[in-house]
């Protein structure tokens, strides 16, 4: 974006910067997107239907949270947008999920059957056949000779070998798995070795939920090199592009973004402040109290036997604290009847709030219905019968929030980044200081318009001295 704004400054164009101007005009094209501003995908509907209709309706891309949800729950959201949004752009989640493949490999179904077209996938570890399926699925050629791709993938990561798993086409070994399986035939295999996994790549920097808390003045210049040497080694048709995410609260971040070369935008913490968000109404008086140093790391309920972290608030809650016990005590013992008797206690009386025998009932009844194979696994495998009874509590953290449920204020689980107390301090003395002000398109809009007039400011002071 900076040698644009520079072949712009020397025209006498800078003063007429406008934020519709701001990205790659390719990416606002090829999304039919007047302004390259995205919402992410905040996991348990908290990016719901209505956040994204509203994003769409202004000319901006969401994505609905899908991650958590049962794929009765994702159905409901697809009608409701293809009801509310017929023909605009957004889009839907994709999350790896290694601990329940066969959910991942279902919410991909789902997305081929009900024409969804356009998805963020996020923390991606490494390409999974069904994301690969999911890519793939309908590829051909045009009339002109054009290979074609029906289902487009914005990825979100934060590895530059993940990044280079996305930009690259796909693996040989899952096509040819998907060729055995029926899935694609051996012309589409071809055709695919032609694309990326995903043109457009988001460099998430330091973010709420799942974060390597990169900085992003390190992350996206490194994503974009990497763009620019594997661009020249596939020689793709569409040229590969690279977005900014973590932090991104205030006109100046927004701006430093674009001037450091990135095609687009992505919020996250600060949408989930809004009112038209998932969330609940007391989450967003907390978030509205944050400050950059109110939050940390906790286990995360999809990874916890990685020992994969989220970042989340720590400012009105105990969860962070509290989720950590229960990751080293689950490091520390072989199953639930193992556990010393003090910790026991802890955990029934302050966490779950009954038996553990009764909260494993409760968990089996859950994933009997969700991945039956989580249950026959932890009926043979004490540890497993464990981390699934503990990931309960850190999954229920999070609906307790979205729900605003006050006999568990203490409880809740909110994803948030650094970036929510950035944007409090931006917004202090303003309409937006109040939670029931914050509207997401009027949020996007400010931040655009801000991130423009700071980006004129800069280019004419540099006129001014040259």
């Amino acid at each position: 974006m900076l040698e644009t704004l520079e072949r712009q400054n020397a025209g006498g164009l800078a003063s007429v910067l406008k934020p519709e101007n701001l990205g790659d005009e390719s990416f606002r094209r090829d999304h039919r997107l007047r302004y390259a501003y995205v919402a992410g995908a905040m996991a348990n509907g908290i990016a719901s239907t209505r956040l994204v209709a509203e994003m769409a309706g202004a000319g901006m891309l969401g994505f609905f949270g899908a991650a958590g949800l049962s794929l009765q729950r994702i159905e409901s959201a697809i009608d409701e947008l293809a009801r509310t949004c017929p023909g605009a752009p957004y889009g839907f989640n994709l999350i790896h999920s290694p601990n329940e493949p066969d959910l991942e490999s279902g919410v991909v179904d789902l997305y081929l059957k009900r024409g969804i077209h356009l998805v963020e996938a996020s923390a991606y570890l490494r390409l999974t056949l069904p994301v690969v399926r999911y890519r793939v699925s309908g590829i051909k050629r045009d009339a002109a000779g054009r290979v074609v791709t029906p289902n487009r993938i914005i990825a979100k990561v934060s590895r530059v070998e993940v990044a280079t798993q996305f930009f690259s086409p796909p693996p040989r070994e899952f096509l040819e798995e998907l060729v055995r399986a029926g899935e694609i035939t051996a012309e589409q295999a071809v055709l695919a070795a032609c694309i990326p996994m995903a043109q457009d790549l988001t460099a998430e920097a330091d973010s709420g939920g799942h974060t390597d808390n990169r900085p992003l003045v390190t992350l996206l210049p490194t994503l974009l090199a990497l763009r620019d040497r594997l661009q020249a080694q596939y020689g793709y048709d569409q040229p590969l592009r690279v977005g900014a995410a973590g932090g991104l609260s205030t006109p100046a971040g927004l701006a430093a973004a674009f001037a450091m070369g990135a095609a687009y935008v992505l919020t996250g913490s600060v949408n989930q402040a809004c009112v038209e968000s998932g969330s609940s109404d007391a989450v967003r008086r907390m978030l509205a109290q944050a400050e950059q140093a109110d939050i940390a790391m906790a286990p995360a309920a999809d990874m916890f036997e990685m020992g994969v972290r989220v970042q989340v608030l720590k400012r009105g809650t105990m969860f962070p604290m509290r989720a950590a016990k229960l990751y080293d005590l689950y490091r520390a013992n072989a199953g639930l009847e193992a556990l010393p008797e003090a910790d026991k206690a802890f955990i029934e009386k302050q966490l779950l709030r009954t038996t553990l025998e009764d909260a494993w009932r409760g968990t089996r009844d859950f994933f009997a219905t969700r991945d039956p194979a989580q249950v026959e696994r932890a009926e043979r495998d004490p540890k497993h019968r464990m981390a699934l009874v503990f990931r309960s509590y850190l999954g229920l953290s999070s609906r307790w929030a979205n729900a605003g449920e006050p006999s568990r204020t203490m409880d809740y689980q909110v994803w948030c980044g650094p970036a929510m107390g950035a944007f409090n301090e931006w917004t202090r003395g303003t309409f937006l200081e109040k939670p029931e002000n914050r509207r997401v398109v009027v949020v996007a809009e400010n931040l655009m318009q801000g991130a423009a007039t700071q980006l004129r400011q800069l280019f004419e002071g540099m006129k001014s001295k040259t």
